[in-house]
């Protein structure tokens, strides 16, 4: 009886989120993601993410994509693909897993991508989302909507909320923004890393911090929740890249590629990536190298 009424809640969870979907089509793609059918074992694959908005939101958000991403890689590769979701506490445990291929495939930050490839530079890209058919997107520095902060010089002698130690947008780029605005560590009152880039924008609305680095996409999340906070300044960052495995064999990692390019019509891809995805290389993050490097001045 449990396992049953716990394949109802994952099923659940999939209609909810795919509202505009048949049920049938819900429930066989349920099916397909957890189990792989009586003598099929197929290829198992194992995606791996870390939390960077609450656990609940990221499994939500993932489940239905991973479920297409199996289907479409069962065809081409003419065998049964499952692929079973993973997520970390924080960014280095996420980091840790792809590199010693716990995980098969992985979607990074760029910062936590140029981590990985210290770690082990046998990790592929397989593609790069796209916004509106390009590779950048804005990162956002924010303050209480009532704040008189009205520059960011305004914001020495004041406190500010980082996200994760490893994030690109929550630490690196913000702290070079800072940097460039003549703010370093020292002109602050104080400064924390909260983790999650939900938990940085929650702390400047209620007030904890004077402000914070989060990514625009969660920042909006929050004003339409009704946390007072309004954006003082935003900066480019590259797009996420999908990461194979050392160890993920290259025609899998191809058929994963071939279906990721071709998708970017399909509304469950849109969820993950609005605008699909790109061929990407390893150039395309130079900036966020230069990012990391930067903000060991902070």
């Amino acid at each position: 009886m449990k396992l049953f009424a716990w394949i109802i809640g994952i099923i659940k969870l999939f209609l909810g989120s795919l509202r505009a979907a048949a049920p049938a089509a819900v429930l066989s793609a349920c099916l397909a993601l957890w189990f792989p059918g009586p003598g099929q074992a197929g290829i198992e694959l194992v995606f791996g993410t870390y939390a960077a908005d609450k656990p609940t939101a990221t499994v939500k958000k993932y489940q239905p994509f991973l479920s297409f991403l199996a289907g479409r890689m069962s065809e081409e590769l003419g065998e049964p693909v499952s692929i079973r979701l993973k997520i970390a506490k924080e960014y280095g445990e996420g980091i840790r897993q792809l590199a010693s291929g716990e995980v098969d495939f992985a979607r990074f930050g760029p910062a936590s991508y140029v981590h990985v490839m210290q770690e082990n530079p046998g990790i592929r890209i397989v593609a790069m989302e796209s916004k509106n058919g390009g590779k950048r997107f804005k990162g956002v520095i924010v303050v209480h909507k009532d704040s008189s902060v009205q520059a960011m010089e305004d914001l020495a002698g004041l406190s500010f909320a980082f996200g994760d130690e490893l994030s690109t947008i929550g630490r690196y780029l913000a702290q070079e923004y800072l940097l460039n605005a003549g703010i370093s560590s020292a002109d602050l009152y104080e400064f924390a890393y909260l983790g999650r880039h939900d938990l940085v924008g929650e702390a400047v609305g209620a007030g904890r911090y004077s402000a914070g680095a989060l990514k625009e996409s969660t920042y909006k999340k929050l004003v339409a929740k009704g946390v007072p906070i309004r954006v003082l300044a935003s900066f480019d960052n590259v797009t996420k890249p999908w990461l194979a495995s050392s160890q993920m064999p290259e025609n899998v990692l191809e058929a994963m590629r071939k279906v990721m390019l071709s998708s970017e019509n399909e509304e469950i891809v849109r969820r993950i990536s609005k605008n699909g995805f790109l061929l990407g290389d390893d150039q395309d993050y130079d900036i966020i190298r230069r990012a990391m490097e930067r903000s060991l001045a902070f």
